[in-house]
């Protein structure tokens, strides 16, 4: 007989950068009780799913989620009785009852808390792991983890204007060793801040924040931690960049104001990236333009993307119309996918079957703004991302994906695999 669901209910908690968030709990009738975390993003697009906060000043700035969690009871009478296994029902069910196009109404937090805490409910239902349930093939793949251990923009309060410095341990044997590599990788870049008078507090995502000189800087500075730490530079330790070009983008020009860099155009930002791909093993550059730059995102793709993974994030928002839009102008040659920028796991699942379409990578990824839920850990494996943006290997909230992603390891033994997702790249 199918598991039903009999009550849904959620409390109000703070994540990872103590700003409320929901966690929703999804009640079954044989007694059991999942519940999901929603994480919270502060480097947004525009098109995002809406975050349905309250604005009352008087309570946590204006950003309480009281609102959102009042509209679960709603949301319960609906979903009493229903079948937690027919995930695409329900998620079709959530946005026909919010009736807006950005989940303005229930807010996308609140209808994501209950679509993750579905997903697992149907996991616990039919006595599956949720990254086995959600997965339609026998075999697993695990990501290859992106650190970002040097944080800036947005991220951060220093001198840097992009946002993410990344490692990504894609030569490694496995993932635990990956997470090895990346780990001891991290903690010789601390050592060489420390060294040098810099300063070694991290930033949101778990990566080092110092004042350097220019944005190019930390590229060469990670090369050599990975150097120092015994691993070789591109053959087995790459670099990833995740500028957020978006939050320096003003008037058709890129201000990067935080460095001293001053205002280019980007023609001339375009040729940066391009320049230090020829001097660093940069294999990924992410919202390397601003969201409305379709123009630039198409020039760097022709430019660079048969050996860089060139990555939309804020171009897309997850949306599958927008990833589309990008598979029919080659505006890229991957995506990022965040639950929350979209609000539904079906959703989510349909933009990653768009990207599988185009034969584009696309990444699972966190949110500046996290919590200690590990969802996006089996996600990724289900959906056989291959690649993971999970942060440092630092702060709990984010060790607690990779700490789920080794446990998925060991659980799926020899049916699991870690390769390169860049092995037909060009590596330097």
């Amino acid at each position: 007989m199918a598991a039903k669901v009999v009550d849904i209910s959620g409390d109000e908690i703070l994540d990872s950068r103590g700003h409320p968030t929901l966690r929703v709990h999804v009640h079954l009738d044989g007694g059991q009780r999942v519940s999901a975390s929603v994480p919270a993003g502060a480097s947004t697009g525009e098109g995002e799913a809406h975050e349905l906060r309250d604005g009352d000043i008087r309570r946590y700035g204006g950003r309480g989620v009281q609102k959102a969690l009042a509209n679960l009871y709603e949301i319960k009478s609906l979903l009493k009785g229903k079948d937690p296994t027919l995930q695409a029902e329900i998620d079709q069910l959530l946005i026909e009852c919010d009736g807006t196009d950005s989940k303005a109404r229930l807010g996308a937090n609140t209808i994501l808390g209950v679509s993750m805490a579905v997903a697992r409910a149907g996991a616990v239902a039919t006595g599956q792991h949720l990254y086995s349930y959600l997965n339609k093939a026998s075999t697993y793949k695990l990501p290859v983890p992106m650190m970002n251990v040097i944080n800036g923009g947005q991220h951060a309060s220093n001198a840097l204007d992009f946002q993410e410095f990344m490692i990504v341990p894609h030569g490694a044997p496995s993932f635990h060793e990956g997470l090895r590599w990346g780990a001891e990788t991290y903690h010789v870049l601390r050592k060489l801040l420390a060294e040098r008078g810099l300063a070694t507090g991290v930033g949101d995502e778990g990566g080092f924040a110092p004042d350097l000189e220019s944005n190019e800087a930390p590229c060469a500075l990670i090369v050599e931690a990975i150097e120092r730490a015994g691993y070789i530079p591109g053959e087995e330790i790459a670099l990833a960049l995740d500028p957020a070009a978006s939050s320096f983008w003003s008037d058709g020009y890129y201000d990067l104001c935080k460095s001293a860099g001053g205002r280019i155009g980007h023609n001339e930002l375009e040729s940066m990236y391009a320049r230090w791909t020829k001097t660093y093993p940069i294999v990924s550059i992410e919202d390397g333009f601003a969201e409305h730059d379709w123009a630039a995102f198409r020039e760097q793709t022709a430019e660079l993307g048969a050996q860089v993974q060139i990555v939309g994030d804020d171009l897309y928002v997850t949306n599958r119309k927008l990833i589309q839009r990008g598979i029919a102008e080659k505006a890229t040659n991957a995506v990022l996918i965040k639950l929350n920028q979209i609000g539904t796991v079906t959703e989510t699942i349909q933009a990653i079957e768009a990207c599988q379409s185009a034969g584009w990578n696309y990444i699972v990824s966190h949110r500046s703004g996290e919590t200690d839920d590990t969802f996006i850990s089996d996600f990724a494996v289900a959906m056989a991302s291959g690649q993971i943006k999970a942060g440092a290997p630092c702060r709990g909230e984010r060790i607690a994906k990779y700490n789920r992603l080794i446990e998925i390891e060991r659980q799926a033994g020899a049916l699991a695999s870690y390769t390169s997702p860049f092995s037909r790249q060009e590596v330097r």
